[in-house]
């Protein structure tokens, strides 16, 4: 019998262990490669594009000869203006790629030794990082499997059983409950996209599949329509979930990890922010067979391209 990949020695490639051994230089200098890979690391100036630059050593920030701009390594990225070390940073990327149902930020905060705030807003930063992997905006083709979830919005069944309603009927809900629509391409991209109900993905796979494509979907009456524009396998779960290779399996293997991370890591998500774990989960089952130090220095080099993040940036001196 095959061994696992993850069990495998070819899918443990960074450690804890490694980064602090190698220190803070060594996380900085990643952090610099992974920021400017076209110099191997060398300064750009953010402002003008200049390639000639002072570094100013004992702030670790760099002046551009050209317009006499200073910046640091994180200037004008997701993790502009952070106290956290390098090193630190480090630490926790690898610790979230390690997570494979994800991590809580109570366990996060006490591995980093910081406060909860500081691990709720890093967590979320880093999942806006993977989300500019998985929302990409180009259309899924070949054979795409599409299905829906529901999640949250569940109330607490009254003590006395004389008292209990109906919790499925939408005048005892409570407003909070929302619906992931994953369409998922076999052996390619899962896109997550929340919606208040799951006849919206309707919608959502005529804007993001491809006409060329082919379709697998449950027997849901609303995924009829699909009929209309694609040819579409459907499967009967409540007779068979396989059916001479007609299945929708790879959405739900989706719905697994994103359900055991939503319920048996974080236990509530709020609607609000639904889609970044839906997001983080489609990131991990796309990169499922790399190694995590593969996974770990994509994810700096996601974070070190994406923009300033306007809603995580300043977070608790807001909402406070």
């Amino acid at each position: 019998m095959a061994q696992h990949f993850l069990l495998s020695a070819a899918a443990r490639t960074l450690s804890l262990k490694a980064i602090y051994k190698a220190g803070e230089e060594a996380a900085y200098e990643a952090f610099c490669k992974m920021r400017w890979p076209e110099t191997d690391g060398d300064a750009i100036c953010p402002q003008c594009g200049c390639c000639e630059t002072y570094t100013i050593t004992t702030r670790r920030k760099f002046k551009c000869k050209a317009c006499a701009h200073q910046f640091s390594v994180t200037s004008g990225t997701i993790f502009a203006s952070r106290k956290m070390a390098f090193v630190d940073l480090l630490a926790a990327i690898c610790i979230t790629v390690n997570a494979s149902k994800g991590v809580s930020m109570v366990q996060l905060s006490r591995d980093l030794d910081c406060q909860y705030k500081t691990a709720f807003v890093l967590a979320h930063k880093l999942r806006e990082a993977m989300a500019t992997e998985v929302q990409t905006g180009e259309v899924l083709s070949g054979h795409v499997e599409v299905d829906g979830a529901y999640f949250g919005g569940t109330i607490r069944p009254a003590n006395l059983k004389a008292d209990r309603v109906d919790r499925r009927r939408k005048e005892h809900q409570n407003g909070r409950r929302r619906v992931v629509v994953v369409m998922r391409e076999r052996l390619g991209r899962t896109l997550p996209v929340v919606a208040m109900a799951e006849a919206d993905g309707v919608a959502l796979v005529n804007e993001n599949v491809s006409r060329m494509a082919t379709l697998s979907a449950d027997e849901a009456s609303h995924w009829d329509m699909l009929h209309a524009g694609w040819s579409v396998d459907r499967v009967n779960h409540s007779e068979v979930y396989s059916d001479h290779g007609k299945h929708t399996n790879w959405a739900e293997s989706y719905f697994s990890r994103l359900r055991r991370m939503v319920v048996g890591q974080h236990h509530h998500v709020s609607p609000k922010y639904l889609h970044q774990y839906a997001n983080q989960a489609a990131w991990l089952e796309d990169n499922r067979r790399q190694s995590n130090g593969a996974l770990a220095y994509g994810l700096v080099q996601s974070a070190m391209g994406a923009p300033v993040s306007r809603v995580w940036k300043g977070y608790w001196q807001r909402v406070a």
